[in-house]
């Protein structure tokens, strides 16, 4: 079996790909990423705020810091 990642550029592409499905020639998974994606936006519209790129890099400074000795 060989797996193959697939960018469907015309929507007539999608509806060959379903019928394909229904047929049992191809097996369609959702892409494990869509779903990080979809988990992050999810709990980023739950939080109250978002940090900022400034903090962000701030807070990842501080860490590098701890870890590597650096003062």
């Amino acid at each position: 079996m060989e797996a193959l990642t697939i960018e469907i550029l015309n929507p007539k592409a999608l509806k060959l790909i379903k019928g394909m499905q229904e047929l049992n020639l191809i097996k369609v998974n959702e892409d494990p990423a869509t779903n990080l994606k979809a988990y992050l936006k999810k709990m980023r519209k739950n939080a109250n705020s978002a940090p900022s790129l400034n903090e962000i890099t701030q807070m990842v400074e501080e860490v590098r810091a701890k870890r590597y000795g650096k003062k």
